[in-house]
């Protein structure tokens, strides 16, 4: 086998039979091989030489990489971009289409054999091969995810998708971003075979002549050309169903995937040339918009976050977390031994409480034994994590795990016994750490030996779903115990962020200045229902007060005490939480709380009676317009960002938006908390603030906002130093 590369080149030409050539991607000293501007010329340089070669039967492209075909085009290029010209965003659709198509027109036969990821940029130069065959690896996946960065695919992706797959396959994949296997991609038509990974180039080989055999790619060739058959009925109820089925998912904070739709559906009644004129004119519309920004900083939020260590001293080497204790079996404790179970870390689970315990080890199970393929429970998956799961009440067995964290009542003083109790237990590898949501760190770890080896590791409820984690750093925990909860953090999935000690630490802290100012609000005469509709439509999840009965009543009284008594200058202390509470009011848990819960699919829906328990402490009759509930509910919230970083409660500004974007549901499309303030720039937060100063202290611009208007820096610019 010969090769032809130059020493810094992505691209590897070589010939394993004397009429086959395959490029290898192999992006050097890099873990993923990605399609930046260098990397598509190479390609070009390649296939001019390949079309001037006569007699050559097949081109096959392949990845040198494991688990890793190609990962889509290069964002960092995307993102320095963003400003570029409408004209010269459809010019650069048209630079990949126009590479990529040759692909289709080559004189001879061409192969994507995919092993890995496939996605993006990578899936559309597969796509314009006449055949694709992926391996039988875990990690093969196929997908166009470019609607999750508020783009579609614009190298020709929504042209050949609906003409090798059919049009519903291909409005669906691409409007969803969501990727599918080996299996699935060849159930829809995406491959021609799996092959076992060892034997994916030979497979490719063997395919290379039997399409010269028979000469079905020419055909496809032809027919894919031409525009999509499909009677006009068929298509009117699938654009139909589709664009609602859309609209009902992004509520219209989402342009891209409704774009993509029109593009797709319009696309198919042209030729493959017309198509990708209209791919590129729809991707000019969307390109540099700020959805685009916004959900571009969030890959790159998430890009860093997956890079970071946690500590900024050098040559730690994380300790291995083999094995994990939980203490509490109630529901923040269960998710989070499910959580570990899932990644295969053995988990010694233990309570105080002999039914809650047993109630816990059995909702593990079923949690983990759930399959989503089936939508059941599945017996092989019950037998297979069963052994991983120890219930007990021994400390011993407790005390025999890397991390221990305890998850129970929210008590600084249960806490501490409890850890006095265990930390005489513990050898000097081992962390201890808490699942607290409000109480400091530093606070709990009084009385501790070895207070180095403690932390917090605070999961977000639901566990399964919120992927976020804060590892708080006490005054005395040390860098190795910080950056082994990083590191534990990930291996079980989750995206961890380091935070400073201090009442709420991050999230909480910032969760509760926009959860007061709801209740204020009512106070002051807003509707629940015009507070919750200014919330959603801003677009968060669910509104500040259905957010108070998804918490419970009583836990968000206790968790707001904790913040009163640490900011008593701007929180407030509102009496409606405790009249909900005392009147047995607590939320979702027992099905009424600020709404009612008691129907079929407990829903929040208005409860008449909530007037007998909150109308005497409504004291305003204020009509507040839209804008105004959305500035009083968002900016303490920033207001008090501004203070997280004046304080240096995180090292590093994008650990604020990625918190509460994984943590709260902050809108993506947004970017982000502090993102979407430089969006505004500080003199129009000053601006917004001006008519709200009078309403209390919590509305004072803070000194990094005054600096910041005044020097016209920005809050990405920001730095712990």
């Amino acid at each position: 086998m010969s090769h032809v590369a130059a020493s810094d080149s992505t691209l590897i030409l070589s010939f394993p039979e004397p009429d086959v050539a395959v490029l290898t991607f192999d992006t050097p000293g890099k873990g993923a091989n990605i399609l930046s501007r260098s990397v598509l010329e190479e390609l070009s340089a390649h296939l001019d030489e390949l079309e001037g070669r006569e007699s050559l039967a097949g081109l096959i492209i392949i990845s040198g990489k494991a688990d890793m075909f190609i990962a889509g085009a290069d964002l960092r290029e995307f993102a320095a971009s963003l400003d570029i010209s409408a004209d010269q965003v459809a010019d650069m659709c048209r630079f990949g289409q126009t590479l990529f198509s040759r692909l289709s027109s080559a004189p001879f036969v061409t192969i994507a054999a995919i092993d890995g990821i496939c996605v993006g940029g990578g899936a559309e130069l597969a796509s314009w091969c006449d055949r694709r065959l992926m391996s039988d690896g875990t990690k093969a996946e196929f997908g166009f995810p470019e609607v999750q960065l508020g783009l579609f695919p614009g190298w020709g992706g929504t042209v050949r998708a609906p003409r090798i797959v059919g049009l519903g396959n291909a409005v669906e994949m691409i409007t969803s971003g969501a990727s599918i296997d080996a299996r699935n991609a060849y159930a829809m038509g995406w491959t021609v075979g799996i092959s076992p990974q060892e034997r994916l180039l030979a497979d490719a080989i063997a395919l290379v002549r039997s399409e010269q055999a028979t000469g079905d790619y020419q055909r496809d060739r032809q027919c894919w050309k031409q525009p999509v058959s499909i009677s006009d009925t068929e298509l009117g109820f699938l654009g139909a169903t589709a664009s609602a089925y859309i609209q009902s998912k992004t509520k219209g904070n989402y342009p891209a995937p409704l774009e993509a739709l029109e593009v797709i559906m319009e696309g198919s009644l042209s030729t493959a040339d017309e198509a990708c004129q209209l791919e590129a004119e729809g991707m000019s519309k969307l390109f540099g918009s700020a959805v685009n920004a916004s959900l571009l900083n969030v890959f790159f939020l998430t890009d860093h976050n997956k890079k970071d260590h946690g500590v900024d001293t050098e040559g730690i080497e994380p300790r291995p977390i083999k094995s994990v204790g939980v203490i509490g079996a109630g529901i923040m404790g269960a998710g989070i031994a499910a959580a570990n179970l899932k990644r295969d870390l053995p988990v010694t689970l233990t309570d105080a409480a002999a039914d809650v315990l047993a109630g816990g080890v059995r909702g593990i199970l079923q949690e983990v034994a759930y399959n989503k393929q089936s939508g059941a429970a599945d017996v092989d998956r019950a037998v297979r994590y069963a052994p991983l799961l120890n219930g007990t009440t021994s400390d011993r067995e407790l005390a025999e795990c890397d991390v221990i964290i305890e998850a129970v009542v929210e008590n600084a003083d249960v806490k501490r016994q409890l850890f006095a109790r265990l930390e005489p237990l513990l050898g000097e590898n081992q962390i201890l750490a808490s699942n607290t949501s409000t109480i400091p760190i530093t606070e709990l770890a009084t009385g501790l030996q070895h207070p180095d080896r403690f932390c917090g590791i605070h999961f977000f409820n639901p566990v399964r779903r919120m992927k976020l984690v804060e590892v708080i750093r006490g005054e005395e925990t040390s860098d190795a115990t910080v950056s082994a909860a990083v590191a534990y953090a990930k291996s079980i999935g989750k995206s961890p962020i380091v935070v400073g000690d201090g009442p709420g630490f991050l999230v909480n802290r910032l969760l509760f200045p926009y959860l007061q100012e709801s209740l204020e609000l009512i106070t002051a005469g807003a509707e629940i229902k015009a507070i919750e509709r200014a919330a959603k439509r801003f677009g968060m999840p669910m509104g500040p007060i259905e957010l108070y009965d998804m918490v419970g009543i009583d836990t968000a009284l206790f968790a707001g005490r904790v913040m009163w008594e640490a900011f008593p200058d701007r929180i407030i202390a509102s009496p409606i939480l405790p009249a909900l509470a005392k009147s047995g009011r607590l939320g979702q848990k027992n099905g009424k709380g600020f709404f009612s819960y008691e129907n079929r699919k407990r829903r929040a829906q208005p409860d008449p009676d909530l007037n007998d328990f909150i109308q005497v402490y409504i004291t305003g009759d204020k009509q507040f317009t839209n804008e105004e509930i959305t500035s009083r509910l968002f900016l303490p919230m920033l207001l008090e960002a501004t203070r997280v970083l004046e304080s240096k409660l995180v090292r590093d500004v994008r650990d604020v938006d990625l918190g509460l974007i994984f943590g709260l549901g902050f809108p993506p499309f947004k970017g982000g908390l502090l993102f979407w303030a430089d969006t505004l720039g500080a003199d129009k937060i000053l601006e917004m603030l001006k008519p709200l100063e009078e309403v209390g202290e919590r509305f004072q611009p803070t000194e990094l906002l005054l600096e910041m208007a005044t020097s016209g820096r920005k809050f990405y610019d920001w730095s712990p130093g």
